[in-house]
């Protein structure tokens, strides 16, 4: 429980947070099934995993290479757009879900 108040001292994670919220607030305003459920939880999972192993990876790069370093700089890139991709999933999940909810 720890990390998860680390996670807390980022700005991303309280977006995160506050849009989980919303998700989870539109999923019970449109009883959303079990199945879509299943989807839209699964999809916030992953990126607060991914969330998580970013800011991680962010705070270890800058403890080992506190000055600039190509690799260092790679490293955070990756590890961004890895949540990036999670995010674009979680969207496309998001859309399936409530978009003909909206229409």
């Amino acid at each position: 429980m720890r990390g998860v108040g680390f996670m807390f001292s980022e700005l991303s994670i309280r977006i995160l947070a506050a849009g989980t919220l919303a998700t989870l607030a539109a999923g019970a305003y449109f009883s959303i099934s079990a199945l879509e459920w299943c989807a839209a939880l699964l999809a916030l999972s992953l990126i607060w995993a991914a969330e998580g192993m970013n800011t991680a990876l962010e705070r270890l790069t800058d403890l080992v290479s506190p000055g600039f370093h190509p690799l260092a700089g790679m490293a955070k890139d990756i590890a961004a757009g890895a949540v990036l991709l999670a995010s674009v999933a979680a969207v496309v999940i998001g859309v399936i879900i409530f978009g003909p909810r909206f229409v």
